[in-house]
């Protein structure tokens, strides 16, 4: 675990991008119009990361409770799903940013969990940066699965062999979250990993969140001081 730190780049940044839907909404808009723009400005802010010199970047794209929502917006985020991983796989290919998906795809159907997976394998072993999308993720199912993985291999486990366990293994928590959208909670993302996290909440909606305030965020979290329990 790390001690005191102040200032520096983040090497793992996490987003909750809330507010698509209310940001069509207001515009009088079809909610699906709300989650493209949210799409293309997280593709725009993972780029604005990276240049940043972020290593990580995670992504709340679709919870595992969003797949509760009626089937005609699910459709239409699955027309941006495919979207997406056609057009964009190759684009990180270039850049050398691996794309990770973590969460349950099972939950997804069949051509969308195979068009991701298909997606997220043709970029590995990128060395620029890791670009991770919650898809169909939970934070509590996300441990529930690595307490059973646990409970078979049938031994007790450090808190480093946990997180080996977890679908982010490999990566570093993130040291600062960012939600948009004027909520003020988790909602079950990477709670595990967000032990000692910095966070950011802000009331703008994600599609109007700028690259301006993303290094308002970057500055906010240069000024913090980080101890880990420690004096």
């Amino acid at each position: 675990m790390e001690t005191t730190k102040t200032g520096g780049v983040p090497r793992h940044v996490a987003v909750i991008m809330d507010g698509n839907g209310r940001w069509a909404q207001k515009r009088l808009l079809p909610r699906s119009a709300g989650h493209r723009a949210g799409m293309n400005n997280m593709i725009a802010l993972s780029e604005k990361l990276f240049e940043s010199g972020v290593e990580y970047c995670t992504f709340y794209t679709l919870s595992a409770e969003n797949l509760s929502r009626p089937q005609e917006e699910l459709e239409g985020l699955y027309s941006l799903f495919r979207s997406y991983f056609r057009k964009n796989v190759r684009r990180l290919q270039e850049k050398g940013i691996e794309l990770r998906v973590i969460g349950d795809l099972d939950l997804l159907p069949e051509e969308i969990a195979q068009l991701i997976r298909t997606g997220a394998a043709q970029t590995v072993g990128g060395t620029n940066g890791v670009l991770a999308l919650a898809v169909g993720y939970g934070g509590r199912q996300e441990i529930v699965r690595a307490v059973n993985k646990a409970v078979r291999a049938g031994k007790e486990l450090s808190e480093s062999d946990f997180s080996a366990l977890l679908d982010t293994a490999g990566m570093p928590d993130p040291d600062l979250l960012i939600r948009t959208g004027r909520e003020l909670r988790l909602s079950n993302f990477l709670l595990w990993q967000c032990a000692y996290t910095e966070f950011y909440f802000t009331d703008t909606l994600f599609p109007d969140f700028s690259e301006q305030e993303l290094e308002e965020a970057l500055h906010a979290y240069r000024s913090r001081t980080r101890r880990f329990g420690r004096v």
